[in-house]
């Protein structure tokens, strides 16, 4: 029996406290407690009742849309079958299938699967056997990671030594050694060849090399880039810039990581995003998407290249997760890329990612707007203090626009997306990859009417 949203609300009361939950990334001092109780589609109901939009597909992850009982049965008759069983040297028909299905999607000879349960294992997973894979190769100095600023690529010791953003940093320090960071591809903000998108591109990538002459080719293992950035509100590669960072990291025998976690299973309309920017990475490490959330799973997927040193003799990657391909998640898993199959998703993002793009970037005619920026179902709108200038908002203004005023004002307007002002303020949104037409204008009316409602309180 389905519960009406009268019923959840009189039968779950609303939480006034956190109770005994340690939420992520939350101010355990938040006096609000918003609780969710079921999705169906691109939509969340509260224990209130509400119906929400969701407008990140829960932390870009429920790339088929809630409330899909196709995957509950799967996952329910999986697990009646076999629950559990790692693949610490043993394998499962679910692990082994879907390993088969990533490498068949992913390009080039990417073939070999690592699995995880989440995103940050997965750059962890990368970095690790990087580092391994140069030491089996006679190179044992090449250990180094050079990542772009702000960019965010996990909270693992290692995964945040990769990550960009120094305030996510501070309190965990000393960090694992060996992350170095070079310019991102924001080119809002570009000081160099800021009338140039090609050029800057260029620029952008040339600091890669830079940074890889400066540390000594002999010791740097990695360079770990997103299609997109996520943090800073996705930013876009320019024309040309992947092709000349394959070309550098070619040069100097450096392994090119393209962290998908956001990025691949349909986010950006193909299944591995790298594939739609053009270029060949020696390693995709992926997660959220690859069930669309309805079971914690991600992975490391390598070359041919990286694998061949494992392959001899006593060789092992001592490395692994007790979940690492949890045959439910794998399961579950496969019948999801059934339903991308089936119901073209990718196509679906392709077919409508100019709309969508459109339709947000209405949003300019707002003082606030400053910019809007992204690419198939990810993008962001960049909030400003003053759009002649691109002045943008301090400390005290952030404080109370992103963590105070947008993300109740948004949800009790009807949307669920994220403020977030990890590097310049932005409003990402990234919504199931179902939605349509309906769904954007929907996303464009909530945030034209709530930040109309912010900018008065500048």
């Amino acid at each position: 029996m389905t519960l009406t949203e009268p019923d959840l609300a009189a039968t779950s009361p609303a939480r006034t406290d956190w109770g005994h939950l340690w939420p992520h990334f939350t101010r355990l001092s938040s006096p609000r407690v918003p609780v969710i109780t079921r999705g169906e589609g691109a939509y969340l109901w509260d224990d209130r009742g509400r119906r929400v939009l969701d407008g990140l597909s829960g932390l870009f992850v429920v790339q088929a849309g809630h409330g899909r009982r196709e995957l509950a049965q799967v996952m329910a008759e999986q697990a009646s079958q076999l629950a559990y069983f790692p693949v610490w040297g043993y394998g499962t028909r679910p692990a082994l299938e879907l390993a088969d299905r990533l490498a068949a999607a992913a390009p080039g000879d990417l073939d070999r699967v690592f699995f995880t349960t989440g995103g940050g294992e997965a750059i962890e997973s990368a970095w690790k056997v990087a580092k391994q894979y140069f030491k089996l190769m006679g190179k044992p100095l090449k250990h180094k990671v050079i990542s772009r600023a702000v960019a965010y690529h996990g909270t693992p010791q290692g995964a945040l030594a990769i990550t960009g953003l120094p305030a996510m940093k501070q309190q965990f320090e000393p960090l694992t050694p060996g992350g170095f960071r070079v310019p991102n591809t924001n080119f809002y903000r570009a000081t160099e060849h800021a009338d140039d998108l090609e050029a800057f591109g260029r620029w952008a990538a040339d600091r890669i090399e830079e940074a890889i002459l400066f540390e000594g080719a002999d010791t740097v293992a990695a360079v770990v880039l997103e299609p997109v950035q996520n943090s800073g509100g996705c930013f876009t590669p320019p024309p040309g810039y992947f092709a000349r960072v394959r070309e550098i990291c070619d040069k100097h025998d450096v392994l090119l990581v393209s962290d998908e976690v956001i990025c691949a299973f349909g986010r950006h309309g193909t299944t591995f995003a790298c594939e739609k920017f053009g270029y060949q990475p020696d390693i995709i490490t992926c997660a959220k998407g690859m069930s669309s959330g309805y079971a914690p799973i991600g992975a490391m997927i390598t070359t041919n290249r990286v694998v061949e040193p494992f392959l001899h003799g006593r060789t092992t990657f001592p490395h692994g997760y007790t979940f690492g391909g949890h045959p439910v998640a794998a399961a579950v898993s496969l019948a999801n890329l059934d339903l991308f199959d089936a119901e073209g998703l990718n196509q679906r993002v392709l077919a409508n990612e100019q709309a969508f793009g459109d339709t947000l970037r209405k949003l300019l005619d707002l003082p606030i707007v400053g910019d809007v920026r992204g690419d198939g179902y990810f993008w962001a709108v960049e909030l400003v203090k003053d759009k002649a200038t691109r002045h943008t908002l301090d400390a005290d203004e952030r404080e109370r626009l992103i963590r105070g005023y947008l993300p109740e004002a948004l949800f009790d307007n009807g949307l669920y997306c994220r403020p977030d002002d990890r590097g310049d303020p932005v409003v990402q949104v990234a919504p199931p990859l179902i939605s349509g037409q309906a769904e954007f204008d929907e996303i464009e009316r909530i945030l034209r009417h709530t930040l109309t409602e912010a900018a008065e309180l500048l």
